[in-house]
Order: structure tokens, then C-alpha cells, then sequence
């Protein structure tokens, strides 16, 4: 369970509900099918924290769509960052990815991009398990503000914001509800 701290006064305003999300996640899967010439040489990569269940919902749903299993891994990306000074201390989480990159075509997958600095260190942590054909970035949110050039191919919702705001999303399998919420002071 996620414990949010947020203050007595902040306005959080519901921008995907549970059945939104839902459909968001099937958009995003469809496109992704869409997108991809052999679909045998698919496998998704999820981000820690959210991207990984992201990422193996939309798996189930390209499975359900195409009656293909995809392979889905886990990265994370703590050592690879270039803020580390600035986000604080972390707890790695252990990256699973149990099979070679080498040739495949890597979707990674997050559940929001803000700067593009998590996708930047992804992207750099991705090369120690092979050499993909081509590597794709799947988001659920787009909010905007990138401080380097990164562009998501797949996005379920863009999500004009202001810095100071937030944007949280809720994922049944870590918080116990799908959603995703705007929070701003």
C-alpha cells in the first residue's frame, strides 16, 4: 500500500477511473499491436515502480487480442540515473528480465513521463541485456516539461500540467484500486 502525503488543502481532481483506465490499457495494447510487424519478436519491459504491472496488463491484453504470450520484464533504474543527488535515498528493486534483448523489439513501458530522465536511464540500462531492434517507449501519462529529448511512442492520456503538480497513478496489484489522479496545492 502507497502512503501519500499529501496536505489537508491540495485539490486532487480523478483523471482516469478504474473503467478508464481500463480501456486506456486496451488502446495502448492495440496500438502497440498495430505497431509491430512480427509480433513474435515482441517483450515488453516494465519501469519500478508502476511499470511493471503496467506492463504485464498489457501483456494479458495483447495476449487476449492476439492469443500470443509476450514476454514482460522488469528494470530498474537507480543506479543508472544521473539525479540520484536530487530524488533521494532508494531501495533498489531487483530487474528481472530472464531472456536476451539481442534482435527483439523492446517496448519499455511506464506508467508517466514528466522530464524523461527514468526513460533516459532505461534506455541505458537496457544495452546490458543485449542489442534490440529497435527499442519503443509505452506510457500511460504525458504531462509534459521534458528536460531531455525523449518521446513516447504509445501514450494513453496527455496530460497538460503544471511542475508543481502531481500525478499519481493507482494500480490494483500494488494499490488495491486502478486510477490515476491529479494533485495540485
Amino acid at each position: 500500500m502507497t502512503i501519500s502525503t499529501v496536505s489537508t488543502k491540495a485539490k486532487v481532481v480523478e483523471i482516469l477511473s478504474s473503467e478508464e483506465l481500463r480501456r486506456t490499457v486496451n488502446r495502448l495494447a492495440s496500438q502497440i499491436v498495430e505497431k509491430t510487424r512480427d509480433l513474435s519478436q515482441l517483450v515488453l519491459i516494465g519501469i519500478h515502480t508502476r511499470g511493471v504491472p503496467l506492463a504485464q496488463l498489457l501483456a494479458r491484453q495483447i495476449e487476449a487480442l492476439e492469443g500470443l504470450s509476450v514476454p514482460v520484464g522488469a528494470l530498474d533504474i537507480t543506479f543508472y540515473r544521473d539525479d540520484l543527488d536530487q530524488i533521494g535515498l532508494r531501495t533498489p528493486a531487483k530487474t528481472e528480465i530472464s531472456f536476451d534483448l539481442t534482435d527483439k523489439i523492446v517496448v519499455l513501458v511506464d506508467d508517466v513521463i514528466f522530464k524523461g530522465r527514468t526513460v533516459r536511464a532505461a534506455l541505458n540500462a537496457v544495452n546490458e541485456y543485449g542489442r534490440p531492434e529497435v527499442i519503443r517507449l509505452a506510457v500511460l501519462v504525458d504531462r509534459g516539461h521534458r528536460e531531455v529529448p525523449i518521446h513516447p511512442d504509445f501514450v494513453g492520456k496527455q496530460l497538460p500540467t503544471a511542475k508543481e503538480e502531481i500525478v499519481k497513478v493507482y494500480l490494483q496489484d500494488i494499490d488495491g484500486r486502478d486510477a490515476v489522479e491529479l494533485i495540485a496545492d
